[in-house]
């Protein structure tokens, strides 16, 4: 028997002023659901996105700290632990997780960063 599993994500800003929703760069859903075992698809609005704007993935699992999964400028790009798909013209991305467990269970942030950076948060 297969368990409903519920991965969440969440509205990330590009700079920590929580009290100014229209300096938003990326939007996110605030929940998704998937059975576990089966692929999910994050979806990331960042319409704003500029020329040389990266963009990025991490999750946090419950009681541990941010952890990076990946990015990519244009192109799309696959690793053994997810794929970010990234529309033309850039304004929107979607992160697929291909076969989630109870472990992937977390938050999952879409962040904008300038240039090629490093794995490391900003």
């Amino acid at each position: 028997e297969r368990r409903v599993l519920g991965v969440i994500v969440t509205l990330t800003l590009e700079i920590p002023t929580f009290d100014k929703p229209d300096d938003a760069k990326t939007t996110q859903p605030n929940a998704m659901e998937s059975t576990e075992e089966e692929p999910v698809h994050l979806p990331c609005n960042h319409s704003t996105i500029s020329g040389n704007e990266y963009i990025y993935w991490y999750r946090q699992i419950p009681n541990q700290g941010p952890e990076y999964m990946i990015h990519g400028l244009k192109d799309n790009v696959t690793d053994g632990k997810a794929t970010l798909i990234v529309a033309v013209g850039r304004k929107s991305s979607t992160l697929i997780l291909p076969r989630v467990t109870l472990g992937d269970a977390g938050v999952y942030y879409c962040i904008l960063r300038e240039g090629k950076g490093d794995e490391n948060l900003p």
